[in-house]
């Protein structure tokens, strides 16, 4: 049986007019970006309107596109630029935690 791709699950990041990034998962992309970019989708979005779709990533199933969308939000704003730019060989070296910088001075 061949699937409606309108209706795939997927995993999306929205640039919103600040320029902060919105990720968020659906059945329906299509569906989905018409109400963030009407004010009926997140609260998040509904403030910073105009969004744009700047990514979006197609799934079998909807737990797979949700569980990428956690993971993507925890992510930082340069690793999902890479991702975003599709800078893959970039993301493991975005991934690697950073030492805090020490305020002591001697």
């Amino acid at each position: 049986m061949l699937r409606n791709a309108r209706f795939m699950p997927h995993m999306y990041i929205l640039k919103c007019s600040d320029g902060s990034f919105y990720v968020g998962s659906t059945r329906n992309l299509e569906r989905r970006l018409e109400e963030h970019s009407t004010g009926f989708g997140a609260a998040y979005t509904r403030t910073r309107l105009p969004v744009e779709l700047v990514f979006a990533e197609e799934y079998e199933h909807v737990h797979e596109a949700y569980e990428r969308e956690k993971q993507v939000q925890g992510w930082s704003r340069k690793k999902r630029i890479a991702l975003i730019e599709r800078r893959a060989d970039d993301l493991p070296e975005l991934s690697k935690k950073r030492r805090p910088r020490s305020s002591f001075t001697l």
